[in-house]
């Protein structure tokens, strides 16, 4: 029985969409509800599963644009009824070997790890398939567009993998599956195939029109090697040849031909060869990850729907690292922790930020939301991407405490450990892009917020200072700000008090 697969509903707007990627080859035995390809819409990619178990026919290519309701594969599940015996078998050899196994199935699916996160991609699988895992083991990790998830296993019992790392998957759907299993790992877990295998060959001890006779999957595989049938042992039922058979098969080797029927090969002249010019031509394609993704997403986003504009200072950083050259030892000693310039700028926006709340707000709809706190979002680079941290209340927090949390998010940035919790929220964002060695950048608004502070690198510069050039350490600093809720007298009043708080940073300690 041939069942046609057509391109499912994917939304209301929707009318088409494109083959992304075939995760099942035509000819490729597959199972219901496994995935087999990848739809890509102009506003989501959708992951199409098997409708029935059988072998898969493919009537449309990656690349090509479909509309809703057109065929995009055939199942034919006939294939699949021929071995349902042999499975039959192969699973009572497998019972009788595995005592310990329940029957029962656990479905393990990708469980919800955030309010506005609707899918994951699966980053690396730690277990392998077949391996005997226990209840809470660590078996997988995914990551979502902010943070990266480790997934504990739900049984005991061995892991069947279903999705496939780089999968995407989203909320809810199937990523794996566990055959629960009592009383600790099974002690035979790897004699049930040799045993089914042997019960398999004992059945097929008489020839029917079964025997030798290859599956169409195995006819497929055989062609492709350019072997014959007559060469593969078939261990299937009846002595069918079966999928596995013809991957594992090897053509006869061919008898050595006699010396006298050798004969010696004419001289070929040579062909002048293209010129090698010296440097490499290639590139290569990599699929983008939900981080990436979403970032970029998001900042198109903010550039389309806020007017966004940069204001520019400079800033003497002269005074703070006086004061971290004479203290840092000290401050070190005491609390364990390097006295670096995050602090003071956190320190400094806080202050500045509290005497414009304009800055430390955000639209929500027709209304403004003023926050009587400072969030204070940092900027990170990540191996995966860039990722904002936030510090919770840094107005009421101490020099060396907003250090050692800066040291503290920063550490689990870079190892991917980073949760929903510590990246939810955030009034305002400090980025610094001058430890890049970037002078100067007009840096995007973290939406929802509607501001962000962008540090740059120290530059030994000329400067004029009553009516005398002097060489002083500056900085640059630039506040993208949104000009729908704050206003250019708001934003240029902002950056000059932070710019007075830095250049005089006893200010902070007296709070003028």
């Amino acid at each position: 029985m041939n069942l046609e697969m057509k391109v499912p509903t994917v939304g209301e707007s929707i009318t088409e969409v494109t083959i992304g990627q075939w995760f099942k080859k035509d000819g490729d035995q597959v199972q219901m509800d496994e995935v087999i390809c990848e739809l890509e819409s102009d506003k989501a990619t959708f992951e199409l599963t098997a409708e029935a178990a059988g072998t898969l026919k493919i009537k449309a290519q990656e690349g090509d644009t479909l509309e809703i309701g057109a065929v995009i594969c055939v199942i034919d599940s006939a294939s699949n009824s021929e071995s349902k015996e042999e499975k039959t078998i192969v699973m009572e050899a497998a019972k009788s070997s595995q005592g310990g196994k329940t029957g029962e199935i656990k479905d393990m699916i990708v469980p919800t790890v955030g309010e506005s996160i609707t899918e994951v991609t699966l980053a690396s699988w730690l277990k392998a398939d077949g391996d005997y895992v226990t209840l809470d083991e660590i078996i997988a990790e995914v990551d979502s567009d902010k943070a990266t998830f480790e997934l504990p296993a739900e049984a005991n019992g061995i892991l069947r993998h279903v999705a496939k790392e780089g999968d995407i998957l989203e909320i809810g759907g199937l990523i794996c599956k566990i055959e629960v299993v009592e009383g600790g790992a099974p002690a035979t877990a790897t004699s049930a195939p040799a045993e089914a295998e042997q019960v398999k060959a004992a059945t097929s001890g008489n020839e029917t029109y079964a025997t030798g006779h290859a599956s169409p999957a195995a006819a497929k595989i055989i062609a492709e090697k350019g072997i014959s049938s007559d060469d593969v042992k078939g261990t299937g039922k009846d002595g069918r040849i079966t999928k596995e058979d013809a991957i594992i098969a090897e053509a006869k080797p061919k008898e050595a031909p006699k010396a006298a029927d050798v004969k010696p090969a004419a001289p070929k002249a040579e062909a002048p060869s293209a010129p090698r010019i010296a440097g490499s031509r290639e590139s290569r394609r990599e699929k983008m990850t939900s981080l990436r993704r979403t970032v970029s997403r998001r900042l198109v986003a903010v550039k389309n729907e806020t007017a966004m504009l940069t204001t520019f200072n400079e800033v003497n950083m002269g005074p703070i690292m006086d004061i971290r050259k004479k203290y840092k030892d000290q401050f070190k000693e005491k609390h364990g922790v390097n006295l670096g310039f995050m602090s003071f700028f956190t320190k400094a926006v806080c202050v500045a930020l509290q005497e414009w709340p304009a800055v430390n707000a955000m639209i929500d709809g027709n209304e403004i939301i003023y926050n009587d706190f400072c969030d204070i979002s940092i900027a990170v680079s990540a191996p995966k991407g860039l990722v904002v941290p936030v510090i919770r209340n840094a107005e009421a927090m101490s020099f060396d405490q907003i250090e050692k949390e800066v040291v503290r998010l920063a550490g689990k940035a870079r190892d991917n450990k980073l949760s929903i919790e510590e990246m939810t929220g955030g009034t305002f964002t400090i980025t610094n892009g001058g430890v890049f060695g970037s002078m100067m950048s007009t840096p995007i608004i973290n939406a929802p917020q509607s501001a962000i502070l962008g540090m740059h690198n120290i530059v030994e510069r000329p400067m004029a200072v009553n009516g005398e050039v002097k060489i002083l350490p500056m900085m640059y600093l630039a506040l993208s700000y949104d000009h729908r809720i704050i206003d250019g007298r708001e934003s240029v009043s902002f950056l000059v008090r932070v710019k007075q708080l830095l250049e005089d940073p006893t200010r902070l300690l007296f709070g003028v």
